[in-house]
């Protein structure tokens, strides 16, 4: 007997495929995108129709939200039939889970094939991708990804720390962006729909004794603009990524804190005039390429909140976005509501989401307290892999659902479970006949 033939998935109407190496953020942010490896581009992988489909789920939910977008989403009309279930899912970190020091866990495009399909079962699985690492645009991040992991993935995968940020570009108009490199932040802020956004380099190019200990490059110069902030008033602060001057950027949001009305060169007597102040997550450490943890943006925010506290004697009031709070999960459980409704008719989330993360601290936690609050209409289950900060020896400080491995084996660990519950249910239904 001859092995059967696997044929191409079918390409999403509405759909375009562009190329992880010649693609560019302005071609992605223009309407529904894939982006695909140059070997994939003559016809869809076995990744395609996830990536698609949460593609376009992700436009009709910002549709449904905050009104008309980019493009032409077409209704997603009667379901096709589709091998892909729609009774669980998975939602993956990246640093130290997919990744490490900018190149694949080796485990981690094994995993993603199994998602795909190439399983015992013959099942495809959905996922996506949430991320406290901030920075670049969800665009910016999916061509990272596609091109790490060589395989089709969307924009639409992906839920960053600072993406709930842009709920809060109408509410204030002059900001202060700060971290990330270059001037990376400033994009995905105007990107967002901030209106005028400020980063450390402009108030050093204004007053470069701000910062005594740093002085902008040539290249930082170039990049930073020039006006004049005796007449500027911040009216809020956005931390969107990892600081890369610890000191001079803390000078400067301390300046901005202690300001009578975010004008640079005041001091408030109550030192309760100043902006608000927003981090888009609280990790403390994070994964890398070293064997050792490093510091990470939660790091930055008990750093200011000391000092703050040293100098003016008062607690620091501050927000984090990303990981563990509720919000994230929130709208990762819309997001994948949306996918079955398009792709299965059932406008309700998945029964189930494994989250597999490194960090017990934002993953784990975030997980574990999603899935215990009232807000949580299904089960996040999760699922601690040892090829990020924890580290095999330690007691994490939030019990997983489960430990493994690696990202392989958390995926292994999910659909067996599947698997064996519905086992489970149907050898219940037969002792009840």
């Amino acid at each position: 007997m001859s092995s059967p033939t696997l044929l191409s998935p079918p390409t999403k109407p509405g759909i375009r495929r562009l190329s992880s190496s010649s693609a560019t953020f302005e071609e992605l942010a223009l309407g529904p995108s894939v982006v695909v490896p140059p070997e994939h581009m003559t016809k869809p992988s076995d990744a395609h129709e996830t990536a698609a489909a949460l593609e376009l789920a992700k436009h009709r939910l910002a549709a449904k939200e905050k009104g008309p977008i980019h493009g032409q989403i077409t209704p997603p009309g009667t379901p096709p039939k589709t091998n892909f279930t729609d009774q669980y899912a998975f939602a993956f970190d990246i640093d130290g889970v997919l990744i490490r020091g900018g190149k694949p866990i080796p485990q981690a495009v094994e995993a993603m094939k199994v998602l795909n399909g190439q399983n015992e079962y013959g099942v495809k699985v959905p996922y996506i991708f949430v991320t406290n690492g901030g920075g670049k645009t969800e665009q910016e991040r999916c061509l990272d990804l596609s091109k790490q992991l060589e395989m089709e993935i969307s924009p639409g995968q992906f839920i960053c720390g600072h993406t709930p940020m842009r709920e809060m570009a109408q509410k204030y108009n002059t900001v202060l962006v700060v971290g990330g490199e270059g001037d990376k932040c400033r994009t995905v802020a105007e990107g967002y729909g901030f209106r005028d956004v400020v980063t450390p380099g402009d108030i050093i190019k204004d007053n470069k004794d701000t910062t005594p200990f740093r002085k902008l490059t040539d290249d930082e110069t170039k990049h930073s603009r020039a006006r004049n902030f005796g007449e500027a008033e911040i009216e809020a602060i956005f931390v969107f990524a990892d600081s890369r001057d610890w000191a001079g950027d803390q000078q400067i949001i301390l300046d901005v804190l202690m300001s009578k009305h975010g004008r640079l060169g005041t001091r408030s007597e109550s030192f309760d005039e100043g902006p608000p102040i927003f981090f888009s997550h609280n990790d403390i450490v994070w994964s890398t390429s070293h064997q050792l943890t490093r510091l990470g943006m939660g790091a930055l925010r008990a750093s200011l909140e000391a000092m703050y506290k040293a100098m003016t004697g008062k607690d620091l009031i501050s927000t984090a976005f990303g990981k563990p709070q509720i919000g994230t999960f929130q709208f990762a459980t819309r997001l994948l509501q949306q996918w079955r409704k398009d792709t299965h008719g059932i406008n309700a989330p998945p029964r189930t989401v494994y989250f597999v993360g490194d960090t017990p601290e934002s993953d784990i936690r975030g997980t574990n307290e999603f899935n215990a609050s009232d807000q949580c209409e299904n089960q996040w289950y999760s699922i601690l892999v040892r090829t990020g900060v924890f580290q095999e020896g330690t007691k994490p400080a939030f019990q997983p659902n489960a430990t493994v491995d690696n990202v392989l084996d958390a995926v292994k660990h999910g659909i067996q479970r599947e698997v064996d519950k519905n086992i489970k249910t149907i050898v219940q239904q037969l002792s009840e006949q």
